[in-house]
């Protein structure tokens, strides 16, 4: 899936559009893709100053919103009329920072579906090591509420 896919099925837009590609999915049951982190990104003027690192929050949102694109791609989902809303977190770690020049890659997998209501496993690597993960609760929604 390519930008143009990702932004079709997304409401986010920079700077706060957070997945790059989805490299592959399953429907369903999994997805993988990736967040190429540059310097220019806006956040690291401020965190940290002379020690650039992803802000931890950011990192889950980029896992939420590829959770978010394996839901719409599993459900029978009209992206015009539906957005999906983070409704939990459960389990957030961090466990090592994200700088400029990484390749963050998230992979996320369904742990239940019942309805709109959507359950997801996020891991976030870099270099193949975890930097993140925790567990999503979305629900598919109506864009009119």
């Amino acid at each position: 899936m390519d930008i143009q896919e990702i932004q079709r099925l997304l409401p986010h837009r920079y700077p706060f559009l957070l997945v790059d590609r989805v490299m592959e999915i399953t429907v369903g049951q999994k997805l993988v893709a990736y967040k190429n982190v540059s310097f220019n990104e806006p956040f690291f003027a401020g965190h940290f100053p002379g020690h650039p690192v992803m802000p931890g929050v950011l990192i889950l949102e980029a896992l939420a919103q590829a959770a978010a694109l394996l839901a719409y791609k599993s459900a029978n989902f009209d992206a015009a009329r539906q957005v999906v809303y983070l409704m939990s977190i459960d389990g957030a770690k961090f466990r090592k920072p994200v700088v400029p020049g990484d390749r963050l890659v998230l992979t996320c997998e369904v742990l239940r579906n019942k309805g709109d209501i959507w359950k997801q496993r996020g891991t976030a690597t870099v270099d193949g090591a975890v930097v993140a993960e925790g567990e999503f609760l979305a629900t598919i929604a109506s864009r009119q509420q």
